[in-house]
């Protein structure tokens, strides 16, 4: 990976810890309807990007499956988990989604992994299980929705590689559109009364949701789909993991997130895996993708 695509991959990490955590304040602290923030999300993001619209994606099929993966599975899942768990369990639970997608994008799109970069999954994924075990391995309601995130969230990623080239902003608009359809009607029967819970918040609602609609969607996820067009997705998607580490320490530092000895040990197994990743990706064969604006 050039070394600019890398310092770009870090700050969208950095945007997305940071939304975690904005997002646990959201939904845990000041009581917005987890789902209800995501439809004023994409109600942003969609208005935004509306230009970028049409052409419609061909198949339509898979463009609206995309959505429905990685909008409303993969964000209304994530926030609906916040009210149960800290942004740090989140995060790094949410990571199951990296050997999610590279068995997926064997199976779907006939990419190889060699050894050392499945070494790094490995470990990616043992450090996640390290922070999910509890004995008896039950999950909680936080841990299954979150788990369920990191599938949709797997699930999109790898179908966007079998589009024909696409405009990054033309898949976000998706994205937010289709997320907007889906969310919507379930937060009207679900969560009656959240508006006036989100008007009763006051500005920092409208702060929060721009926030995470212009600076979260917009700018990094469009740039994170710019990455993966042009990368392999059990490239890209293991290198994510230095979310859950920034998120760590912003938990800690603002929402006084718990850190025992076990999320400790998870994490540092997981940031091993990520430098293995990293190191092996200077000589990774990578999968060009014509740019399209």
């Amino acid at each position: 990976m050039k070394s600019r695509h890398l310092a770009l991959l870090v700050l969208i990490c950095l945007i997305w810890a940071s939304n975690n955590v904005m997002s646990k304040i959201i939904v845990g602290t000041l009581h917005v309807p987890p789902l209800f923030f995501t439809v004023l999300r994409f109600a942003v993001v969609a208005a935004v990007t509306l230009p970028w619209l049409l052409p419609v994606p061909r198949p339509v099929w898979r463009i609206l499956l995309i959505g429905l993966f990685m909008g409303g599975g993969s964000f209304g899942l994530m926030f609906v988990a916040l009210y149960w768990v800290s942004p740090s369990e989140a995060a790094i639970v949410v990571q199951a989604s990296v050997p999610i997608t590279a068995l997926l994008s064997i199976v779907m799109l006939g990419e190889t992994i060699r050894w050392r970069r499945g070494l790094g999954i490995a470990l990616a994924l043992a450090g996640v299980l390290l922070v999910v075990y509890e004995p008896g391995f039950r999950l909680s309601e936080g841990m299954v929705f979150l788990i369920a995130s990191a599938i949709c969230g797997s699930l999109g990623a790898v179908m966007m590689k079998q589009m024909d080239a696409i405009a990054p902003l033309r898949f976000q608009a998706w994205v937010g559109l289709v997320g907007l359809i889906v969310i919507g009607p379930i937060s009207l029967i679900a969560e009656p009364g959240a508006f006036a819970q989100a008007v009763a918040v006051g500005w920092p609602i409208i702060a929060c949701v721009l926030y995470a609609a212009l600076v979260t969607s917009v700018f990094a996820h469009t740039a994170y789909y710019f990455l993966i067009a042009r990368y392999e997705a059990n490239l890209v998607a293991p290198l994510t993991l230095l979310t859950p580490l920034i998120t760590i320490g912003l938990g800690v530092w603002i929402t006084g997130d718990h850190i025992d000895g076990r999320m400790i040990a998870g994490s540092a197994i997981a940031l091993t895996g990520v430098l293995i990743i990293a190191l092996r990706s200077r000589s990774a064969p990578l999968v060009q993708a014509q740019e399209h604006t």
